[in-house]
């Protein structure tokens, strides 16, 4: 049986993707508007990346972009999407988000994961080989400082001794916590072994769909063997999203940024192959799910095709792009507020009752008051106006 939260929760993942050839002061500030534009349509969620190079991810700190925008929004969750955790010793990662979590009154989220970039390690002279197991190991430390325990650990790239934060969690039992995962088993293993959820970032790739199913099914045999409880609800989804008033108006806004952001970046700087059954065409991404884009009648089925797909989730993100103007960009994000959030989130079912309701009993109830306006009509000694007679005449039929 697919879950369904009573209220499913919808946000951005925000790598971010700038082109190479914008001024970066003004695309971070614009990443900024962009936050603050979700928390006025009633987001619930926006996740900041980490990375350190490659020219496109220009966010270095997740943790900045979160001070900063707690300060110009009011309800959205801000979190990291996600922290590289083999890039920063865990006693320091523990303390600044502890530190956010006060700072934004509880609004702060913890995503975590090995590090994206493999350009990112080698700088750091981090061998790739390594980066699963540290982050392992460094998430389970984390967890422990954050439920105020005193930790002592030598390992092979970082030591504690006696260690413990000043800070208790502002959320209580610690912030939401959650794990990267793409299609290797890593995260989710170590989502499910920790008892956190599960960011599910590769959705969008070629098979993403078809792999959810058993996504869950590992973290749930590791939660399984580790004791622990995992939440589909804390299970979120990530997915690129652009809608329009129709879907060719859709198509035709994001082909040719699409193409652009797959061969410039992902093929022709990151080196990942090009899927040779989709030649960077962006109808056929969306025809096989591997992104929304369309009306918001498109955007409902997707997500409920997702829905059966993946047994059931917690929360959609879509994963932040830049493939059209701003105008359009934030028209989508609008489209997305006002007909598709509420459709998954209790708030229409109540309305189009009451207003079926009055329709059906509508000779029922506005009768009296008719009745009431033809007599005052007849005390005045005044006839009825015509079209007022005509009108309920055929109110009454």
């Amino acid at each position: 049986m697919t879950y369904r939260p009573n209220r499913m929760r919808f946000g951005i993942f925000l790598a971010p993707f700038h082109r190479v050839g914008e001024n970066p002061t003004v695309a971070l500030d614009r990443d900024i508007e962009l936050t603050e534009l979700l928390d006025r349509l009633n987001f619930d969620e926006a996740w900041f990346g980490e990375h350190h190079s490659a020219g496109w991810e220009l966010i270095a700190s997740p943790e900045l972009m979160i001070a900063a925008a707690a300060q110009r929004t009011r309800t959205i969750r801000l979190g990291t999407g996600v922290s590289s955790l083999p890039y920063h010793h865990p006693f320091m990662l523990a303390d600044r988000m502890v530190q956010l979590d006060h700072m934004t009154r509880g609004r702060a989220m913890f995503g975590v994961g090995p590090g994206a970039l493999t350009s990112d390690a080698h700088m750091l002279g981090i061998d790739a080989i390594t980066q699963r197991q540290r982050m392992d190991e460094a998430l389970g430390v984390i967890l422990r400082l954050f439920r105020g325990e005193t930790v002592s650990i030598e390992t092979d790239w970082f030591t504690m001794r006696e260690a413990r934060l000043q800070l208790a969690p502002y959320t209580h039992p610690h912030m939401p916590v959650a794990v990267a995962s793409t299609f290797s088993p890593a995260g989710p293993v170590a989502a499910g072994k920790h008892g956190v959820g599960i960011l599910s970032v590769a959705v969008s790739q070629p098979g993403g769909l078809i792999s959810l199913a058993k996504t869950w099914e590992m973290a749930q045999d590791a939660a399984g063997k580790a004791g622990q409880t995992i939440s589909r609800d804390d299970w979120r989804l990530v997915i690129p999203i652009h809608l329009a008033d129709s879907r060719e108006e859709a198509l035709k806004d994001v082909a040719e940024g699409s193409f652009r952001f797959n061969k410039d970046y992902f093929e022709d700087t990151l080196g990942r192959p090009a899927d040779p059954s989709n030649p960077n065409d962006v109808r056929a991404t969306a025809d096989r799910g591997g992104a929304i884009i369309g009306t918001p009648d498109d955007a409902i089925a997707a997500i409920e095709r997702m829905l059966d797909m993946s047994g059931g989730f917690g929360a959609v993100l879509g994963l932040a792009h830049e493939w059209t103007t701003w105008e359009k960009t934030k028209h989508s994000y609008e489209l997305w507020a006002r007909y598709v959030a509420p459709r998954f989130q209790g708030q229409l079912d109540r309305i189009e009752e009451s207003q079926r309701f009055v329709a059906e009993n509508r000779t029922t109830i506005f009768g009296p008051n008719a009745m009431a306006i033809g007599k005052a009509f007849v005390d005045a000694g005044i006839a009825l106006p015509e079209e007022m007679v005509k009108r309920m005449q055929r109110g009454n039929t």
